[in-house]
C-alpha cells in the first residue's frame, strides 16, 4: 500500500474514537440531566450542540473513504474541538459567575437552531449558568466536558497527521 493510502488509512481509527466519545459525552450529560437532575444552562447545551456536530463530522471521516474527505472530515471537527473547548472555559470562568445567561451567544445559538423547540429533552436550556456550575467527583462539569473537547482535538491532530 502507498504511503498515501497508509496515511488515510490510519485516519481511521482517531474517528472512531473521537465519535465514540463526543456522542458518549452527550449521553453522559443526559444520565446526568435526566437521572441525576443535573438541569443544563445554555452553555452546557450549546456543548452538547458541538459534541453531536463533532460525532457527526467523525462518522463521516469514518465511513468516507476519499482522503480528502477525512482530512476536511478531521479539520473540521479539530476546529469544532476548540470551539467546544472554548465555551466550557468562557462557562466556567465567565458565565457561571453570571446571576443569568439569558441571551447570551450561547441561548441565542441554541434557540437560533431550534432544536430547543423539536428536542427539549436533550437541546433545552433548564437552570441558569449559576445554578448549573456542578461539581462531578470534586472537579467542576465543565472542565470535564473541557477535558473530552481536548482529547477530540489531540485524535483530529493526530488524524491530520499533525502530532505524532
Amino acid at each position: 500500500m502507498s504511503r498515501a493510502g497508509g496515511r488515510a488509512g490510519s485516519m481511521v481509527p482517531w474517528f472512531g474514537l473521537v465519535a465514540l466519545a463526543s456522542f458518549g459525552g452527550v449521553a453522559a450529560a443526559l444520565v446526568s440531566q435526566h437521572v441525576y437532575a443535573m438541569e443544563p444552562c445554555p452553555w452546557c447545551v450549546l456543548q452538547r450542540l458541538i459534541f453531536v456536530a463533532i460525532g457527526a463530522v467523525a462518522l463521516l471521516g469514518l465511513l468516507w473513504p476519499a482522503r480528502i474527505v477525512r482530512r476536511m472530515a478531521a479539520a473540521t471537527a479539530l476546529l469544532l474541538a476548540l470551539s467546544g473547548l472554548a465555551s466550557a472555559l468562557w462557562q466556567h470562568f465567565v458565565a457561571a459567575a453570571s446571576a443569568s445567561c439569558n441571551l447570551t451567544l450561547a441561548d441565542r445559538i441554541v434557540s437560533g437552531t431550534g432544536l430547543d423547540s423539536l428536542l427539549p429533552d436533550v437541546f433545552a436550556p433548564r437552570a441558569s449558568c449559576a445554578d448549573a456550575a456542578v461539581n462531578l467527583l470534586g472537579i467542576p462539569y465543565a472542565f470535564w466536558a473541557a477535558a473530552l473537547f481536548v482529547l477530540c482535538a489531540v485524535a483530529m491532530l493526530r488524524a491530520l497527521g499533525l502530532r505524532d
